[in-house]
Parts: structure tokens; sequence; C-alpha cells
């Protein structure tokens, strides 16, 4: 049996457009888009809509991230950082969140972003930006593992240390502790895709239950009233700035976005799962705007609570336990229900660590396909058992296990983990860009796009992006104050290895990388003066219904 599909009939923007590939089976839909982009379809697909969200709202891991980034908003403008402030900036961010969608829905590939990158740019400069934009991405992501790994392990010891006065803290514990958790999760990530399909299932309705639960007791079981308090602070409290930095009222206020950034950096995991989901044009988006949506509204509603219970803001910052957020529950919650609040953070925080490590691996394996990475073949080998990039999960864990290391040397792996908003949107925002400006007669949308409201989200996006790029590398306290374990390192880690990364390029990559490399050579003919046609209907088999 032989067919030819043509590239052009699947609409999509692809590196082999007015090409035909020769097949020598009937395929989906979602294997005619993927082979229209240029790559076979070598993952096997599997999650449905459900399952995608799955796996990207563990990534968020909206409690554990809400209590790792209260350093950035409430320890910067008091309550008000975990309220308006956080709406406010939550209008920016999903701005981004729905351009990138429409992005995924016209290139449901693992490696989108900078794919799309690749497309949307002028020709002259796409090797370059993809090149730019893959290597910010990854790196971000690479660093998700073992920082999410090291903050379980702390909080852990954390409890250890309040339930056992005679525990005494030493670094390798910790050291111990988090490759333990790293390694579990790495063997989690290299599973087929129908039991991640599972696990993920249920650790989605775990992060949205122990959220509410949590939620539910310290506003309905806070000890406030023990205290001779009333059982809520004031609108005035709850809503107003306590200005905890050096800088001005306003400059505080945007510094404090940066936890909102930081909390929804996790919402483009469905991207990086799309040639593992089913009608993953419309899945993709869905699963994008459902995560950042949700936690947008869950975050903000579980944070006001916070708001309207907090018995002292300065003490919950400051306070002898070094996490703002087991402070504030130790303010509010007797000794056990503190204890288990922070258990639950736990659990979401080692779901949270292998669904970063999952969407990691799929990186890694679309970056080695084109070649972006050192050992590009043994990367994106995809294992014959669970048809999963086993080999890249465990090199992403090897690379990891290294940073992890860095936790001998104190402040410096704090500095390694201060990539994450800024990698994570900058690679967000490039392709944003390019769509509304180069591309923007150009651009060919998939079935999940925004129409007309494309240029207004666009260009919102990426003005707040643009704003707050700056203001991320700020540190709280200037001058004298700004010691080195106060210090923001963004600034030096980030811009830093991405000018090596830029160095590299132009030392050797330039040489080698060309951009996103299809692997369907074979297939593939020009389709320049073609006397054949066959119409896609006839050759792609309808998707089954999610």
């Amino acid at each position: 049996m032989s067919l030819d599909l043509s590239v052009d009939e699947v609409r999509v923007q692809s590196v082999i457009s007015h090409s035909k590939i020769h097949l020598d089976h009937a395929v989906d839909h979602d294997e005619a888009v993927i082979l229209a982009l240029g790559y076979k379809q070598e993952l096997k697909r599997g999650l449905s809509m459900l399952t995608t969200f799955a796996v990207a709202f563990s990534t968020l891991g909206l409690l554990p991230s809400v209590a790792g980034t209260l350093w950035y908003s409430m320890a910067y403008t008091g309550a008000a950082g975990i309220t308006w402030v956080y709406l406010v900036a939550m209008a920016g961010i999903m701005c981004v969140a729905l351009s990138m969608a429409e992005i995924a829905s016209a290139f449901p590939t693992s490696g989108g972003l900078y794919y799309a990158t690749a497309m949307l740019a002028p020709p002259k400069y796409k090797a370059f930006l993809s090149w730019f934009v893959g290597w910010s991405n990854y790196l971000t992501q690479i660093t998700g593992g073992p920082s999410v790994g090291s903050s379980t392990a702390a909080m852990i010891l954390a409890l250890k240390q309040m339930t056992d006065p005679s525990y005494e803290y030493h670094k390798w514990h910790a050291f111990l502790l988090a490759t333990s958790i790293t390694v579990s999760c790495a063997c989690i990530a290299s599973m087929p895709v129908k039991w991640i399909s599972y696990i993920t299932r249920f650790t989605s309705l775990l992060n949205i239950s122990f959220l509410f639960i949590c939620w539910v007791v310290f506003l309905g079981g806070n000890t406030r009233a023990e205290q001779g308090l009333p059982k809520f602070n004031s609108n005035a409290q709850a809503w107003g700035i306590t200005n905890m930095t050096d800088w001005p009222d306003g400059m505080a206020v945007l510094m404090s976005f940066m936890a909102a950034i930081w909390i929804m950096s996790g919402f483009d995991a469905p991207f990086h799962l799309a040639e593992e989901s089913t009608n993953a044009e419309i899945v993709t988006p869905n699963a994008i705007v459902l995560t950042a949506a949700l936690g947008a509204v869950l975050g903000f509603a579980f944070q006001l609570g916070m708001a309207y219970t907090i018995v002292d803001v300065t003490a919950a910052v400051e306070g002898e336990l070094g996490q703002p957020f087991v402070s504030f529950l130790s303010q509010v919650l007797t000794r056990d229900r503190t204890i288990a609040m922070a258990a639950l953070a736990i659990v979401l925080s080692y779901i949270m660590d292998f669904s970063s490590m999952l969407a990691a691996s799929r990186v890694l394996y679309s970056y080695s396909r084109d070649g972006c990475i050192p050992l590009s073949r043994v990367w994106c080998r995809v294992n014959p058992y669970t048809r999963t990039p086993v080999n890249a999960v465990w090199f992403n864990w090897f690379v990891g296990e290294c940073l992890l290391c860095l936790m001998f040397k104190g402040e410096a792996i704090n500095a390694v983990f201060s990539f994450g908003a800024t990698g994570a949107f900058v690679s967000f925002t490039v392709p944003i860009f390019l769509r509304i400006t180069y591309a923007r007669n150009t651009f060919k949308p998939g079935p999940w796009n925004l129409g007309r409201f494309s240029y207004v989200t666009g260009t919102v996006g990426c003005l707040f992006i643009l704003l707050m790029l700056p203001v991320l590398c700020f540190p709280q306290f200037r001058g004298k104050n700004n010691t080195t374990d106060l210090m923001n390192w963004t600034s030096v880690v980030y811009w830093g290895a991405m000018l090596l990364v830029v160095l590299y390029w132009f030392a050797y990559g330039h040489t080698f990388f060309t951009g996103p490399r299809p692997n369907v050579g074979d297939l593939c003919r020009d389709e320049e003066g073609g006397n054949e046609k066959n119409e896609i209907d006839e050759v792609v088999q309808p998707v089954k219904d999610i």
C-alpha cells in the first residue's frame, strides 16, 4: 500500500512545506500533523485532555509554589503581595498564556517554542533565535527537578526539626534526601505513557484536594480567636502594602510580580507533551489555558485566605523557622495542624518534582532530535519498551545531581535555581513577539486561535515581560544592606549562562545548527510539477473522540 501525504494540505507552517510524504500505511490526523511538521511519530500517543492538564497542573504545583514564593510576594509588599498585586500580575501572565496556546495549536510539537521561533523569525536570524530560545527553555527545565527536589528535602527536614528537638541538621542529610527524591521521580518519568496517564490523573486530584483542605483548615480552624484576635483581618490589613524592601512602593509592587511569574512558569508543560497527546492541536492549547486560568483563580483564592488570617506579616517573614509559609501556619494553627498542612505541601512538592522532570525530558528529546545538544543521538533515542525518551530522563537527572552538589557551597545552589522565571518567560515571549511583528501576515493559525484578539494579547503579554525582565534582576535590598546571601543572582546566573550560549553559537554552534531538522527526509519528495494528487482525507483517518 502506497500513499502520499501533501504537507500543504495539512495546513501547517512547516520546514518541509511544498513537499509530499510517502507513506506505507494510513495515519490518523495527529500523525499527519507531526509528519507535516517534519517529524516521524516516535512517541506513543495516549495522553488525553485530562492527563495533559494533570501533568501541567502538577508541574505548576500551586501549594508548594505559593509556599516557596512568599519570599517574593509577602516578603516584599506584605499582604498586598498575595492579594491585589497577584491579580494585576495575572492579567499580564494570562495574555502570555493565551498567545502561547495559539502558537501551540499551530506547532504541536515537543520542541514547539523553538520550532515556532524558527518558523516565525526572519530567515537570516531563524537559526540563532531558535538556538537562543531552545537553550533558554532547556536550561530552565533542567534546573526544575533538582530545585524542587532540594526544596522538598528542606521541608521534610524542617518537619523533622520541629518534631525532634534532638535532631541536628547536616547538609549531607539534605543532599542524600534530595537525591533519593529525584531518583524515584526519574523512575516515574521513565514509565510508559499509559502508566504516567494513570499516575497524573490521580495526582491532579491530590493537587486540588490538598489545596482545598489546607485552605479550609486555616480559614475555619485557625486559632486567632484563642489569641484574642478577630476571626479575620480587616480589609485594610488584607489588602494593604507593607513595604519590606529598600525601594519605593511602586518598585516594590513590580518586584512582587516575581512571585506570580514563578508560580505560573510551568503552564507550558502541555506544549512539551504535544507529541504524546491525542488531538494535540486542540488538547494542547486547551490544557495551557486551563492550567493558567485555574492556577490564577485558585492561587488568588488561597492567598486571599492567607491575607485575611495571618497574624503578623513581619514575624512570618523573619521567623526562626526560616520559611514564611510554615511560619504563617504556626501563627494561625495548632502544632499538630501545622505539621499536617506542611506534610500536604511536601506530598504536592514531590508530585511537582516528577512532573517537572517529565516535561524536561521531552524538551531534551525534541532538541536532541534536531541536533541542538551534544551527543544528541543518544538523548533523542526512544526506549522500545516504554516508548518514552528514557535516556533523556536520566541525562537530565545526572545534570541535576551535579547541580545538587552545590548544596555544600551555601548560596551557590540558590544562584543556579534562580533561572526559573526569567528563562521560562524569555522563551515564552520571543515566538509571541515574532508572531505579532515579522510574521503577522505569514502565520498560519491552528484550529485553536484568538482571531482578532491575537495582537491584543500578544502586545500586552510582550510589554508585560519586557517590563519585568529588568525587575526580575532587582535585589530586595540595596547598598550596604545587599549582602551576598540576599543578592538576586538572576542577572549573573541566567544572563551569564545565556552569554555562554551565544558565544558557543558564534564559536561553533552556527556550523552545524540551522534550525529544526526534519527526520522524514527519506519519506519526502518535492511537490513541484507533480501530477499526482492525493486528498488528505484519503490518507488520514479521523482521530478518536476524547
